[in-house]
């Protein structure tokens, strides 16, 4: 070997360190997953739920206990820890291509097959929903009709066969109010007073729940 060859070797060895040094070399990584693709998201306060503040309490706590039964915090039959639902949280769900999300478990014939997803809840006093004086529940019909406006702005399949006509819902456009009533063993009536969101695109959505006492946002991802 030359005296200049062997010079352009050991330069050439010189200015890989340096550069390696500097930290400017790109190495081969792990290839990273794609991050989700937000379709529709909508944020709702809870302080506006009724003019009446004693009233505006009960449609806001009904919200987030049926926030609870649906990410399995609370369960049927157990006390409910309302510290623990008033805490500020994120809760998530899955829907592949072709599957339903119903807001209750009295259901259709047509989706019977295809619900993967309820809110686990059935809005009565042995869940501990509470009561303005007048409706036990009162405010899961607002959850419901958010769910409608993201799901429905996302581009999903939703079907609310009752509409929410006898009061306004707050924040809600009147087309997207959502009826929900139920009642044990009247599957003809509740199926009907339900909420209906399925998947009808060929990848995964994702459905985000971020909340806190005073606010609720609502997301639809595209997962993959």
């Amino acid at each position: 070997m030359n005296i200049a060859h062997q010079f352009g070797t050991i330069l050439t060895s010189v200015m890989l360190v340096l550069h390696l040094g500097s930290g400017a070399v790109s190495l081969p990584t792990a290839p990273h997953s794609q991050a989700p693709k937000v379709l529709a998201e909508q944020e709702y306060s809870l302080l506006d739920r009724y003019k009446v503040e004693s009233v505006n309490s009960v449609f806001a706590d009904n919200i987030l206990l049926t926030l609870s039964y649906m990410d399995g915090q609370t369960k049927e039959g157990q006390p409910v820890n309302w510290d623990q639902v008033h805490k500020p949280g994120q809760y998530q769900f899955d829907l592949k291509p072709g599957q339903t999300f119903a807001f209750h478990d009295q259901i259709l014939n047509q989706y019977k097959n295809s619900v993967v997803q309820t809110t686990n809840a059935h809005f009565n006093s042995t869940e501990k929903f509470k009561s303005d004086g007048w409706l036990i529940g009162d405010g899961v019909c607002h959850l419901a009709s958010f769910i409608n406006v993201v799901s429905s702005k996302a581009g999903l399949s939703v079907d609310a066969p009752t509409k929410h006509d006898f009061a306004a819902i707050p924040d809600v456009a009147k087309q997207f109010g959502t009826a929900i009533y139920y009642v044990p063993g009247e599957a003809s009536i509740s199926s009907k007073q339900n909420l209906y969101v399925t998947n009808t695109s060929d990848k995964t959505i994702a459905f985000v729940f971020n909340h806190t006492q005073d606010s609720l946002k609502i997301a639809v991802e595209k997962v993959n």
